[in-house]
């Protein structure tokens, strides 16, 4: 293997795996993450379709993967309030198993991917020294897509890795019978809960909550059967629902705190960059799209249109511009959405007034776009 690239790109997930299919058609990039694909990760698999024109350009048929195309909303509270709404633009359930498969069957075309992760950039004076736990690598420029949280923040000394953080996330997948045109977003106390069907008549179950509350039960089951289930509609599902896994996918220490989508000298996408509240179904989304957008800036410095200050700058106002009040709005829904004393009375007004739910999703999501690199 080359110890030099052009781009190297430190994590394979969406926005990873995105950025590595547009670039490598001009450039020689190396992709590094420590996964065997394809895999199951901790996501709602709700892709909007506001991205599903970027799609195309990647050559990746999206209705060939998965027939679920999602256009309602099905919003409970444990206080027994039921919501139903369309969706103004929706989704296509699809597991990252899946999806990821088909980005990764892209890139490994190219051949450049390395199994391994990257535990330290550096920034010299002819570019970047990449270290990995097995070797070292250099590189033009480098592109963070490590996720949520990575060893590779830690190095980098970014801000928001020095704080814990009450949230954990816990997936698993289902047998189940529901509207596969339907996504339920269902309150707990301290988190709330989403249910989506995916490709293969599968349901995905994916839920936020509060470890304070999480760590007085003994296990997943418990928390399940003693908090969850307070929401009759959740009791309902744990009541019918077969799993498919022995044990659910977990994380922890998830943080909402405001990131940079520039660390080190180097552009940073998806979860790396930013976080959004998972009840706005965008972070799919977002992840892809922030690819195209760091991909359409690192070929403008690589071949010169840029200067490297001009790229970073450029890259961060775009970014801001285009995912900043999502990130905004995401925050102040699940704020609303978690506190009881608050949350009752917002809903009465929904219950009302219809048309208030389907203009506060919008905010929290993009328009259809496609993308000139």
């Amino acid at each position: 293997m080359k110890s030099s690239y052009d781009i190297i790109i430190a994590g394979g997930g969406l926005a990873g795996l995105t950025a590595a299919i547009l670039l490598g058609k001009d450039y020689d990039v190396l992709l590094i993450d420590p996964d065997t694909y394809p895999r199951h990760k901790l996501c709602g698999e709700y892709l909007s379709k506001e991205v599903l024109p970027l799609f195309d350009q990647l050559g990746i048929n999206i209705q060939a993967l998965t027939d679920v195309s999602i256009s309602k909303l099905h919003l409970t509270l444990n206080s027994n309030f039921s919501q139903k709404t369309s969706l103004p633009l929706g989704a296509v359930g699809v597991s990252r198993f899946c999806l990821d498969k088909a980005l990764y069957d892209k890139v490994i075309v190219k051949g450049c991917h390395k199994k391994d992760k990257v535990v330290n950039v550096i920034k010299d004076s002819t570019g970047f020294k990449v270290v990995t736990k097995q070797d070292e690598f250099t590189a033009n420029q480098v592109l963070i897509a490590t996720g949520k949280r990575s060893l590779l923040d830690k190095s980098l000394d970014r801000e928001f890795i020095k704080f814990k953080t009450p949230w954990l996330a816990i997936k698993r997948h289902y047998n189940y019978e529901m509207d596969k045109n339907e996504v339920g977003l269902h309150h707990f106390d301290g988190g709330y809960a989403g249910i989506s069907m995916v490709e293969n008549d599968t349901v995905n179950l994916c839920y936020l909550a509060n470890n304070k509350e999480f760590s007085e039960y003994k296990n997943v089951q418990d928390f399940e059967r003693k908090v969850l289930s307070k929401n009759s509609y959740l009791e309902s599902f744990f009541e019918k629902a077969s799993p498919l896994w022995e044990n659910p996918l977990s994380i922890s220490q998830i943080s909402f705190q405001k990131k940079s989508a520039v660390v080190n000298d180097c552009l940073a996408v998806g979860d790396a960059a930013g976080l959004i509240h998972p009840l706005c179904g965008n972070g799919m989304a977002m992840a892809i799209h922030s690819a195209f957008i760091a991909s359409k800036f690192l070929k403008r410095r690589l071949e010169k249109q840029l200067s490297q200050e001009e790229m970073l700058q450029g890259y961060t106002r775009e970014w801001e511009g285009t995912f900043g009040s999502r990130l905004y709005a995401g925050k102040k829904l699940q704020s609303l959405l978690l506190q009881p004393s608050i949350n009752k009375f917002a809903f009465k007004i929904i219950k009302h007034v219809p048309k208030v739910l389907p203009t506060i999703i919008k905010h929290t999501h993009g328009q259809s776009v496609t993308y000139s690199l």
